[in-house]
C-alpha cells in the first residue's frame, strides 16, 4: 500500500530539491494515527518548531493504529540512513521490534506522548507526561465537587496504551480514599467523542445512576456530555484531559466540569530538540518529562491558545 507522506524543511536553498543538502539533520516521524485531536497538536508543533530551525528536515508518516505498518514505517526510515526518528508507539506494548531495529541500525530515537512499557536502552529517549498525575489530579477536583460522595463511571482511553491504564489508575487510587465514592462502570471509548458518547448512552439506557463521569481525555468527555443532553448533564459533573480547543470552549460553557492540560506544543517542541540533539551526538535526558496542569472554570482562560 503507498503511504500518505508530509514532508517540511525548515530552511532550504532555492536550487536543491529536499534532502539534496547533506549536511542537514533528516528527522522521521512515525505517528499513530493522523485521525486523532491531540496528536494532531502535536504534530503540529512539530512543524513549527522544525520551521524554526536551520538545516532540519522532518517527515511524517501515519501508522493509522496499525502497529505492523508503523514498524514498516520506521523500517523506511532506518533505510534512508535518517539521522533520527520520533515515533508516538501504536501500542506501548509492542516497541519492542521498533527498538531492535533502531539500535541495530545505530539511529537515535524519541518516543513521544505515549511511554513504551519496557526499560529504554541507551540512544532512545521518551518526552512525555506523567499519565497518572493527569487521573489524580482529574479525581481530586471531582471528589471534591462530590462533597466526598457519588457514583463515577470511568471513560478509558485505548486499552493498549499506558496512558489510559495510568489515568484510571490515577482516578481508581484517589477514589479509594473516599468510602462513599463508589466506581460502579468502567468501559473504554478509544479516545474518540462517538465511543463516549455511545459508551455514556449504553451507561443510561442500562439504569446506572452516575453522579460523575471522569474520562482519560476530553474528546470522550465531550462525547458524554453529547450523550448525556442539556437537562441531564447539569447534573453530572463531566472530567476531561487534554484541555484541546474544544474541551475549553466546553468548559466555558459551563457542560465540562474540568480538564487536566497537557502540554502538545511541550511535548512536540522537545522530541524535535531532543531528536536533533541526539542526532548531533550531544547528551539527553532518558525522560524529558512536560507536567500536567488543573483546568478549571477559574482558570481555563489561561490555557486558551496554549495547545
Amino acid at each position: 500500500m503507498k503511504l500518505k507522506k508530509l514532508t517540511l524543511a525548515s530552511v532550504l536553498a532555492a536550487t536543491l530539491p529536499f534532502g539534496a543538502q547533506a549536511d542537514n539533520i533528516r528527522i522521521g516521524v512515525a505517528m499513530a494515527q493522523f485521525d486523532n485531536n491531540f496528536l494532531t497538536l502535536i504534530r503540529q508543533a512539530m512543524q513549527a518548531k522544525v520551521a524554526e530551525l536551520e538545516g532540519v528536515e522532518v517527515q511524517f508518516e501515519d501508522a493509522k493504529t496499525d502497529v505492523g505498518q508503523q514498524l514498516q514505517q520506521v523500517e523506511s526510515f532506518v533505510n534512508q540512513k535518517l539521522d533520527a526518528i520520533i515515533v508516538n508507539p501504536v501500542d506501548t506494548q509492542a516497541v519492542a521490534p521498533v527498538i531492535k531495529r533502531v539500535q541495530e541500525a545505530g539511529i537515535p530515537m524519541v518516543f513521544v506522548n505515549l511511554k513504551p512499557e519496557v526499560a529504554l536502552p541507551d540512544g532512545i529517549s521518551y518526552v512525555g507526561s506523567d499519565s497518572k498525575v493527569a487521573g489524580v489530579l482529574q479525581m481530586e477536583y471531582v471528589a471534591e465537587q462530590l462533597g466526598g460522595k457519588g457514583n463515577v463511571a470511568i471513560l478509558m482511553g485505548e486499552l493498549a496504551h499506558e496512558s489510559a491504564r495510568d489515568r484510571t489508575n490515577g482516578v481508581e487510587e484517589v477514589a479509594a480514599k473516599y468510602p462513599d465514592i463508589r466506581i460502579i462502570a468502567k468501559e473504554t471509548g478509544r479516545w474518540t467523542r462517538k465511543e463516549g458518547m455511545d459508551v455514556t448512552s449504553n451507561w443510561l439506557l442500562s439504569g446506572y445512576e452516575i453522579d460523575a463521569i471522569v474520562a482519560n481525555n476530553d474528546e470522550m468527555a465531550i462525547g458524554a456530555i453529547m450523550s448525556l443532553g442539556p437537562s441531564r448533564v447539569k447534573k453530572v459533573i463531566v472530567g476531561g484531559v487534554d484541555a484541546t480547543p474544544d474541551g475549553l470552549a466546553f468548559l466555558d460553557r459551563g457542560m465540562l466540569g474540568v480538564t487536566v492540560f497537557q502540554d502538545a506544543k511541550g511535548q512536540g517542541t522537545a522530541a524535535i530538540d531532543t531528536a536533533v540533539r541526539m542526532a548531533r551526538g550531544e547528551a539527553v535526558e532518558k525522560e524529558i518529562m512536560i507536567p500536567f496542569e488543573l483546568v478549571t472554570t477559574d482558570n481555563y482562560k489561561d490555557y486558551v491558545g496554549r495547545n
